[in-house]
């Protein structure tokens, strides 16, 4: 998930014997098979735990504690088995349209451009001794399958307390096939594929995890219809305790997200991990603060949504920021995202239960676009893409979110509009009264 980027040049001497020993150099570098490296590895089996973790139990909690008890089973069973049907879909078809182009061919670089070959298939051709840089492929696929899990599970709390449980299975199977996947290879499928040629910075997903998931999100709430009781009704979160648990799994847990990334334990991740704590606790301040200068006192559920808009936001330039860039990340996150899940949604009247839109769309643009000036070296940034001016990453920066915002909403409504005629997306208005625990589980999340 990483590019080559601009670095400072030295002249002299140490330019002229670098020019003079460079073909040498890449012959030996070509000759040489990749090995694996048992540092990156062991760095990469706790990332990918880590990224699995968020999920099952981190987003799990933060979305259970905030829905009303009468739910609380439902959102935590959504995103058990979207963490389940994800990994059997990955495992088929994902991983192989995500990232193989193994068969590309001039003829075939125009399909190559938006969606990787089934080449891989079943995992084909995947055995122990493959190798994805210096680590095996095995875990370079589990990887990346801890992401295809997480992007559609966030989707969940646009539409909380009242979606189908069958709607939603098949609505996430056909999402992750159609949108997830292609949107993965065109920002991390290498040369061909369209973003990355276009030169977007996408270093842990801002485009690919969080606008997709928001503006599909903002997509199936506005299909949906607002709940029952809405907004005239009260209905605060009712574990305020799950919520913050969860969001301090959530916090955790993203150190294997972002520094993950890097596919080694290298500089680039320590410098991601240090970025991702920064943003997020400016974050975490810059809601809170907004929220209380706002509202009169500071909330749990404020600082707990202030530090996920901050994960969010750090997430695209997490490779390429600074220090610096880090708390301009976190400011701008932590404010703009209070602002669009109070304000704006109220403005609006759009029904998103969790702030999926307020915080992973809104946070996930803010990052995509900040990734093109805090990646510039003169903020101590890594550098931009090569050939890159400020102005340029930014407009490149922009494009990736204007074509992620337009595919994702566009297919998402139409996966949305098929699904509701084939089987109905909403449960019945008596079975959202009763609580989709009783109702579409027959359980319930206490005994009271």
């Amino acid at each position: 998930m990483t590019r080559t980027i601009q670095t400072a040049k030295n002249g002299g001497l140490l330019l002229l014997m670098s020019a003079l020993l460079l073909p040498a150099l890449a012959l030996a570098q070509e000759a040489a098979p990749p090995t694996l490296d048992s540092g990156d590895t062991a760095w990469m089996l706790t990332s990918t735990a880590l990224v699995l973790f968020m999920t099952i139990p981190g987003l799990s909690l933060f979305y259970a504690g905030m829905v009303r008890a009468k739910n609380v089973l439902s959102v935590m069973m959504q995103c058990f088995a979207i963490t389940a049907l994800m990994t059997v879909l990955w495992t088929i078809y994902g991983y192989s349209m995500a990232f193989d182009t193994t068969g590309m061919t001039k003829e075939a670089i125009n399909l190559y451009t938006f969606v990787g070959g089934l080449g891989k298939a079943f995992l084909s051709g995947i055995s122990r001794d493959s190798l994805t840089a210096t680590i095996p492929e095995t875990l370079f696929v589990t990887f990346q399958m801890t992401f295809a899990i997480i992007t559609p599970a966030l989707i969940v709390g646009a539409f909380a307390e009242r979606m189908k449980f069958s709607a939603l299975l098949l609505f996430m199977a056909i999402w992750f096939t159609v949108v997830y996947a292609p949107v993965a290879h065109m920002v991390w499928g290498g040369n061909g594929a369209l973003m990355w040629d276009w030169g977007v910075l996408d270093f842990a997903g801002g485009t690919v995890v969080h606008i997709n998931a928001g503006i599909a999100g903002l997509v199936a709430c506005l299909v949906l219809g607002k709940r029952r009781g809405y907004p005239t009704t009260a209905m605060p979160p009712h574990n305020l305790t799950y919520t913050i648990m969860g969001a301090s799994m959530l916090w955790v847990g993203w150190f294997g997200f972002n520094a993950g990334s890097a596919v080694a334990a290298n500089a680039s991740a320590g410098m991601a991990m240090l970025v991702t704590q920064i943003a997020t606790a400016t974050a975490a301040l810059s809601w809170m603060f907004a929220e209380w200068v706002s509202h009169g006192k500071p909330s749990v559920l404020g600082i707990a949504s202030g530090a996920v808009a901050g994960l969010v936001a750090i997430t695209p330039a997490s490779g390429t920021a600074g220090p610096m860039g880090a708390l301009l990340i976190g400011v701008a996150s932590g404010v703009v995202c209070f602002l669009a899940s109070t304000k704006l949604k109220r403005i609006l009247g759009y029904d998103d239960s969790l702030d999926v839109f307020g915080v992973h769309a809104v946070g996930g643009i803010i990052g995509a676009i900040l990734t093109g000036l805090c990646a510039d070296l003169s903020l101590g940034g890594a550098g931009l893409v090569e050939g890159m001016t400020v102005g340029g990453q930014l407009w490149v920066q922009t494009q990736g979110v204007l074509f992620t915002v337009v595919y994702s909403g566009i297919l998402s409504f139409v996966i949305l509009k098929i699904v509701d005629a084939v089987i109905g997306l909403r449960v019945a208005s008596e079975q959202e009264t009763e609580g989709l625990d009783i109702a579409l589980h027959d359980e319930r999340g206490y005994n009271l």
